[in-house]
């Protein structure tokens, strides 16, 4: 059987480390792989590369589609991009999926039968990067949720829990709040929930839900959710299983995927023989079922569970009246390829299938909807006005910007941070200098208007001596409105 080509990045601080006793211990496996390294982090963007990727690189990782990649530096200062969400939005890597399961006894935690994978989307949402400063006192960050992102990893949450036998699906959302964007993909989820009727799905707006989680992980199986909540969460999850440090990583892409451990570069330990390689380890764990080697991943994994079992630990790991050797880097990689072929008796052995492809034509990952019918229905005005107070201003800008109505669009309110503050606002309300107008059509909201009333009246706010700093134009789709009230 021929070997997989792999590109493989040993990182900064205890990456080097981790990762020569994570190859060694999947080569000592019998993984079946060919290895390119390539460059990257702090020393690549000292040279010069804000991204901490040379050009070189990309060609490694489009040609071989697999990358097993340690932790590295970010230094601190402008200037420098994060390698991870570069990686990931220029490849399409949509889908971050983290195992967190608990070892206990041998690792301690408050919920010894946890076993729970975050699926997180990888791609959009706050992540996009879009912010501006706007005025004085007011950034904005914009979230972006697409109806094909969230397909594409929803989509994915039900055929990981199809794949690996799992019976239940939680998505997270706050559409109570953001009825719009976490609405989009709520009402995805919901949709496609329906062609997997084997599966529970369910759903939790995200505050509770993560109560929950926290509380009672036992309860949850497979839990998705866009990217910021899942970035949070993928980590309280890990923890409350027993440790950051011993979770691994998958980043999937319809192309190419990344494998790594969900810890940083740490470089207080480094060059000590002293890191845990067990997060990096089960990414490569995921990585060779990934690249359809279940037989090594088997075959390792069973043996570092054996010498968590066995009480070889690390120093993060070890623990009085529970640990029976500490150990470091090396040493625990050794302990672990001596135990290759063996099992755990305590904690529960793993058993990973050969992938087959379902008979007939594959689902598709995400779809490809008609185009409706989109109708411009107002406009939002941004203005950046301030007159000195946090209260009691609203007034005035309101009758000012009243004064700007004609050719068919009016002032239908003003609002300050979410909040209406014209007509009939209360003079309680803070304020800052940051100010949505909303202009619908004369004849009422949800009638149709032309981009160039929009224009004449973006030429009355400035004869007006107004400082617009954005518009948003209001659209219906369908005749549904497609913006918030």
């Amino acid at each position: 059987m021929a070997n997989t080509p792999i590109t493989v990045a040993y990182g900064d601080g205890i990456g080097p480390e981790i990762m020569s006793a994570t190859l060694h211990i999947i080569k000592e496996a019998g993984a079946r792989i060919d290895i390119e390294e390539i460059e990257i982090g702090e020393k690549v963007y000292l040279a010069g590369n804000p991204a901490g990727i040379a050009p070189e690189a990309w060609d490694s990782l489009r040609r071989t589609k697999v990358f097993l990649k340690a932790p590295i530096t970010t230094p601190q200062g402008g200037g420098y991009k994060s390698l991870n969400v570069a990686v990931r939005k220029t490849l399409g890597l949509y889908a971050n999926v983290r195992p967190c399961v608990s070892y206990h006894p041998f690792v301690q935690t408050k919920h010894p039968v946890m076993d729970v994978v975050i699926v997180r989307e990888n791609e959009e949402d706050t992540y996009a990067g879009i912010e501006y400063r706007q005025t004085d006192q007011v950034e904005q960050c914009l979230k972006l949720i697409s109806r094909p992102g969230s397909e594409k990893i929803v989509r994915y949450a039900f055929e990981y829990a199809k794949k690996f036998n799992r019976k239940k699906v939680t998505c997270f959302i706050k559409d109570n709040i953001m009825k719009q964007t976490d609405g989009l993909f709520h009402r995805i989820f919901d949709e496609i929930a329906r062609e997997y009727p084997s599966i529970e799905a369910d759903h939790w707006i995200v505050d509770i839900g993560s109560a929950k989680l926290a509380d009672t992980p036992e309860n949850f199986d497979v839990v998705v959710m866009p990217n910021l909540y899942g970035d949070v969460l993928s980590d309280v999850a890990a923890q409350i299983a027993g440790s950051v440090g011993l979770a691994g990583s998958s980043n999937i892409g319809e192309q190419v995927a990344m494998f790594e451990a969900i810890h940083g570069s740490a470089p207080r330990r480094a060059g000590q023989n002293l890191a845990n390689p067990s997060g990096l380890f089960l990414g490569a764990i995921l990585m060779l079922v990934h690249i359809n080697q279940p037989d090594v991943a088997t075959r390792a994994h069973n043996a570092w569970l054996k010498t968590i079992e066995d009480g070889i630990h690390t120093y993060d790991m070890y623990k009085e009246g529970i640990s029976k050797e500490k150990v470091g880097t090396k040493e625990f990689a050794e302990a672990v390829v001596a135990r290759l072929g063996q099992k755990p008796e305590t904690l529960k052995a793993v058993e990973y299938a050969e992938n087959v492809d379902d008979a007939g034509e594959p689902k598709p990952i995400y779809s490809m909807p008609e185009r409706q019918k989109k109708e411009l229905v107002g406009v939002d005005v941004f203005l950046d006005w301030w007159k000195g107070s946090f209260y009691g201003v609203a007034e005035e800008l309101g009758q000012q910007v009243e004064k700007l109505n004609g050719d068919g669009l009016k002032l239908q309110s003003i609002a300050n941070r979410g909040v209406k503050v014209y007509p009939g606002g209360m003079p309680d309300t803070f304020t800052v200098d940051h100010w949505r107008c909303r202009f619908v059509a004369e004849s009422g909201e949800g009638n149709v208007v032309d981009k160039k009333q929009l224009i004449s009246l973006l030429q009355r706010f400035n004869d007006a001596g107004l400082d617009v700093i954005k518009t948003e134009n209001l659209y219906n789709f369908d005749g549904q409105r497609g913006y918030s009230v």
